[in-house]
């Protein structure tokens, strides 16, 4: 018997064959006619006017077969499409040639042919041309399935996703599939059949589970709530099913699902959230014309910014980052996306005072959104003074800038690590959030007591706003433990957790930075907005799932080792300080956290003195005179903790 393999490997068959073979099928479709016509009586039959009639169906066939492309498709893959091509053409072609009869009825008074025959032949040929290309279509797939270890597959979704799914397997060779099943949520589609494959009711997979001794399940639906299929995954997990999806229907291309696409399916589907709604109305009438500025837009947050500013109608998008190659590689990429925005790619670091001026001086930003930090915690722990002149002096730079040519407002991206911060990452994240609090609460109460450059100015012609958004982990970001537990899987293990009880939260990179410039435009100034970060995850859970996700066995398959916290980490982290409180806004997932307020002569004069230590890379001083300025920053797990039992000793 000829293999499944060597039977799909036979070579797509030339279009002129079948050309040919539709041309060859038409013209026996016009003899079946005229037999069922005669009632297979040929003794009555005018051979010379049917020799006459069967050349003029088959020039007209050839004709219009050739431009409506009926040989066009695969006949293994033949479709709906194909069957609609086929009937049109063959309506045509008998349409041309009632109009002939008529005309030749008209002009000699004798008809070439019945209508009765034409209309036989119409039904016939359709009938014909269809069936023998669904016979070639079963006979491959009698052939694929004729394997004895084919896998025994469930469809989660009946939808045209599901469908579209279905059929890609079929037509793919190489796919060692069987689909046993279609399961939906949808009551009224249970107990039909798509492709003589029967629809089943999704509250019973657990027992369908066991009934067919499942291999795998794909979700091809795009509709299924995020705690249902948080659900159902977990049963297919405890039961080693290896669980597939499908990717969106805007990245399948030209429009269809290709085999490979149906990949293992990723720990963040199961993270996201509902999709969340912005005030795009809002956005665009404040940010229609104005010239923006990001900074680190090559970071995985300040790039999402700027692909989220490109759905608006701004006037000129900056991007400043000191990294020149993902600068490049996001400038390249805005570039292919053909946008009519206008765009630039500046190099400078933020902490260069000369080189971020003349940024300022050249484009005159009129919003500002800060991404541009340090935020490794473990290598900030090891070097105090870099984090203070990037996450500190950096933002006071910029801050300062943007007040002295008049930016409207200035968002700062902060995070989770600033409350009762442990490292010196967060503890340099709250001051650079103070500092800007502090400053803007200067600008609006007109408190011009500045010992800096800002006193220079006409400052009563300052407005410009302060605005700080905090938020926790996100998904997919330089450095997150979601993308280094993927590589330790796919070395092959151990997957290193720090401890068994530490949390985080997570959200989404779209996610997140859609929120920033929805409390972008909501914020007045001076203002932490605090988004809902929905629940906390425990890392040696998320470890456990990916690893379950890769098909493959927890400290069996992959070794899970506590390599205990790094420096300057903590087990949970909090979005608000136990003496803060906040407040709702118009939008559910965004709080105005209320928090301690400083006057900007005093916060000034400690920055100074702390960036005048970073200067001198004086690691002790650094730190200690971080914690003169946030009380609450006690380390842990750090050279640094002696700083603070002499703190308590004093």
């Amino acid at each position: 018997m000829t293999s499944p393999a060597l039977f799909y490997r036979l070579n797509i068959v030339p279009r002129w064959i079948i050309f040919i073979l539709d041309l060859l099928i038409g013209l026996l479709s016009f003899t079946v006619s005229y037999a069922i016509k005669y009632n297979f009586d040929f003794s009555h039959l005018n051979y010379l006017a049917f020799a006459q009639n069967a050349i003029i169906i088959t020039v007209v066939s050839t004709v219009v077969f050739f431009a409506v492309k009926t040989y066009a498709g695969i006949i293994r893959y033949t479709s709906a499409q194909d069957s609609f091509r086929i009937f049109l053409s063959v309506l045509i072609t008998n349409g041309a040639f009632f109009l002939i009869n008529i005309a030749s009825v008209a002009f000699y008074g004798v008809a070439l042919i019945t209508t009765g025959i034409l209309v036989i032949n119409a039904l016939t040929c359709f009938l014909l041309m269809v069936t023998y290309r669904i016979l070639v279509k079963y006979s491959f797939l009698y052939v694929k399935n004729l394997k004895l270890d084919k896998q025994r597959v469930i469809i989660y979704g009946a939808g045209e996703a599901g469908v579209a799914t279905k059929r890609t397997l079929d037509h793919d060779y190489k796919v060692n599939k069987n689909i046993i099943a279609f399961v939906d949520d949808d009551q009224r589609k249970v107990g039909k059949t798509i492709d003589g494959v029967k629809i089943l009711n999704a509250k019973d997979l657990p027992l369908l589970i066991k009934e067919h001794e499942l291999d795998e399940i794909i979700f091809a639906s795009y509709t299924i709530p995020l705690e249902h299929k948080n659900a159902m995954v977990d049963i297919c997990l405890e039961n080693d099913i290896k669980v597939l999806n499908i990717p969106p229907h805007e990245v399948w291309p030209s429009g269809r699902l290709q085999p490979a696409q149906i990949q293992n399916i990723n720990i963040e589907d199961l993270l996201n959230r509902k999709s969340i709604e912005i005030d795009i109305t809002g956005i665009q009438s404040e940010l229609k014309g104005k010239r923006i500025l990001i900074t680190g837009a090559a970071g995985s947050i300040g790039s999402e910014i700027v692909r989220q500013l490109l759905k608006f109608d701004t006037g000129l998008i900056i991007m400043c980052d000191q990294a020149e190659t993902a600068l490049h590689h996001l400038y390249l990429e805005i570039k292919e996306m053909r946008t009519e925005l206008n765009f630039h790619a500046f190099v400078g670091d933020v902490k260069d005072e000369k080189r971020m001026q003349s940024l300022f001086e050249t484009y005159k930003p009129q919003y500002v959104y800060h991404a541009a930090a340090y935020k490794h915690v473990p290598l900030m722990e090891d070097n105090p003074a870099e984090a203070i002149k990037t996450n500190v002096l950096g933002t006071k730079t910029i801050a300062d800038l943007s007040v002295k040519h008049g930016v409207q407002k200035f968002v700062m991206i902060s995070t989770d690590k600033a409350v009762n911060p442990t490292n010196v990452m967060g503890a340099s994240k709250r001051i650079a959030e103070i500092y800007v609090q502090s400053l803007n609460k200067a600008l609006i109460n007109r408190d011009f007591r500045f010992t800096n450059g800002l006193s220079q100015l006409n400052l009563s012609r300052c407005d410009t706003r302060f605005i700080t958004t905090r938020f926790g982990n996100v998904l997919g970001s330089n450095g997150s433990v979601i993308p280094r537990f993927k590589q330790q899987i796919e070395k092959g293990g151990p997957v290193t957790v720090t401890h068994p009880e530490i949390t985080r939260y997570f959200m989404t990179i779209p996610e997140a930075c859609r929120l920033v410039l929805e409390a972008g435009c909501m914020g007045r100034g001076g203002e932490i907005f605090i988004f809902d970060m929905g629940k906390s995850v425990k890392i040696i859970e998320l470890a456990h799932r990916m690893i379950r996700l890769a098909g493959l066995v927890p400290d069996q398959d992959i070794k899970i080792e506590f390599t205990g916290l790094r420096p300057g980490e903590k087990l949970y982290e909090e979005l608000l300080n136990d003496s803060e409180n906040t407040m709702p806004t118009h939008h559910e997932k965004i709080m105005i956290g209320k928090v301690r307020e400083y006057l900007f002569i005093e916060i000034e004069k400690q920055i100074y003195n702390l960036i005048h230590h970073a200067k001198n890379n004086d690691d002790q001083q650094v730190v200690r005179s971080m914690k003169q300025i946030v009380h609450e920053f006690k380390s842990k797990n750090s050279i640094f903790e002696e700083l603070d039992l002499i703190a308590n000793v004093s």
